[in-house]
């Protein structure tokens, strides 16, 4: 009975509250953005053999979350030094207008090109002291 009651309170709410509408067609379009920059990420299929096991799918599921995850902070990191930046020299922005500004896009990034990271750098910290047959190796 609650349930229902408050979805006809959701319903008026959004059929006679034009910014309510508005508002919420913003948070789905976010949402299918997160998905439209996970089809970039990976475009094709995954193999048919793959994602059978029980171990697989998460692994499957959890590496497309981490990169999607590092994409968007990467973005944000980037979008933040921009308006830091531009804060700096004298522009000003209203809240309304940064609230438009979305960390979800990706027509920045590089997907199908060559990544080197500097693991070794952070090879201690990645797999702790004293890990044995660790080979470091040093990129120019």
């Amino acid at each position: 009975m609650l349930g229902r009651l408050l979805r006809t309170i959701y319903l008026c709410d959004y059929f006679t509250k034009p910014a309510f509408r508005r508002e919420i067609h913003r948070v789905l379009n976010r949402g299918e953005s997160v998905h439209t920059l996970q089809r970039a990420i990976h475009s094709g299929e995954i193999p048919h053999d793959r994602g059978r096991r029980p171990e697989e799918l998460p692994a499957i599921s959890g590496s497309l979350a981490l990169l999607t995850n590092l994409v968007i902070g990467w973005t944000s990191v980037q979008t933040q030094a921009a308006l830091t930046a531009l804060k700096s020299s004298g522009a000003v922005f209203s809240p309304e207008v940064l609230r438009h500004i979305s960390p979800i896009r990706y027509t920045n990034i590089n997907f199908r090109g060559t990544f080197k990271f500097p693991v070794e750098k952070y090879m201690v910290e990645l797999l702790g002291d004293n890990v044995p047959g660790i080979a470091t190796a040093s990129y120019g």
